[in-house]
């Protein structure tokens, strides 16, 4: 795009501007791990990475290596105009409750039937968010969902002046 400046990836990193419209699903050959308040919410070596043009990777973890029972599924959807339309959750543990923090697509489309279930989670309302043995940082602006790890360059989606792209 005219007048973004692209960080040029060092060798073993990846541009979020060489990621696709529409967004590809790649499986992370990394373990993913979530914790929120000491205690471990997710942990995964079977995520799925949705990689999008200008954003950071989001983590899709399967239910089956999430503790489920933080999760309340609340009435709130969304429509993306590649998966369809996501359900949220709040996370409830011992301690607090967190709204609107993860998501899931139930019945995504056709295109992205492998995320069917599979669970997100924003970055920056956890304790940490692991990819190998790197704390992710949360993409810019609390609205987009992607990890930022040394691997990845951008600028991204989601800071300051960027919602026009």
């Amino acid at each position: 795009m005219i007048g973004i400046n692209k960080v040029k990836p060092a060798p073993g990193q990846e541009s979020v501007w060489d990621y696709p419209r529409p967004p590809a699903v790649r499986a992370c050959n990394k373990i993913v791990k979530i914790v929120l308040d000491g205690e471990v919410l997710a942990e995964t070596n079977h995520a799925l990475c949705v990689l999008e043009t200008s954003h950071p990777p989001t983590y899709y973890l399967p239910p089956e290596d999430v503790t489920m029972k933080w999760l309340k599924s609340i009435d709130r959807t969304s429509f993306c105009e590649w998966k369809g339309v996501a359900n949220y959750y709040d996370v409830v543990n011992d301690h607090r409750r967190l709204q609107q923090v993860a998501w899931t697509y139930r019945n995504p489309t056709d295109r992205y039937k492998q995320l069917k279930d599979y669970i997100v989670f924003y970055a920056h309302v956890m304790d940490a968010c692991y990819v190998g043995d790197e704390i992710a940082k949360p993409q810019p602006g609390n609205f987009y969902g992607g990890w930022i790890t040394s691997d990845v360059v951008g600028p991204f989606k989601g800071e300051p002046g960027t919602m026009g792209w």
